[in-house]
């Protein structure tokens, strides 16, 4: 399956959301986005609303799979995890499985383990999600960009 072939679910979107939500409650996080391994944003929360994500996004798989070459190098399949630290903020970029990553922006207050275990309650989600038999017909058919920015623009807060 291919990365634009990510196909969420309403019903499994509200789930992801959910978790999103609790892991900003329970790491002291100000930001999670789940993202394609392309980029592409399918989840966010927290102040990520304010942040250029788009930009955040494609950069973070960028970086993610400029460290995949490295890890081959090395002679592992992937680095299933990058850390950024900063002075104020840092960000945590973790594997959720083989087509999204799990993008964390937080402070001290959040441990490099919660970040993992709110990545894998959201591959489980994704697992089950890509289980489901595709959808056909013209409802079937992938949002365009500028219908996925005005779909993400009118999601409730």
């Amino acid at each position: 399956m291919k990365a634009h072939d990510v196909v969420i679910h309403e019903a499994d979107a509200t789930r992801i959301d959910a978790v999103l939500q609790r892991f900003l409650g329970d790491s002291s996080s100000a930001a999670a986005l789940l993202i394609d391994r392309s980029g592409q944003p399918l989840a966010e929360t927290g102040t990520a609303r304010t942040l250029d994500i788009g930009s955040i996004g494609a950069l973070a798989a960028a970086a993610f799979s400029s460290t995949a070459a490295l890890a081959q190098l090395l002679g592992e399949s992937e680095f299933s995890v990058l850390f950024h630290e900063g002075v104020r903020e840092s960000m945590h970029v973790s594997t959720v499985d083989e087509q999204t990553i799990l993008l964390a922006i937080f402070d001290e207050r959040t441990t490099i383990g919660m970040v993992r275990l709110f990545a894998r309650a959201i591959g489980v989600i994704l697992e089950e999600t890509r289980k489901r038999p595709k959808r056909v017909g013209a409802l079937a058919a992938p949002l365009t960009a500028d219908e996925a920015r005005r779909a993400s623009d009118h999601r409730p807060a």
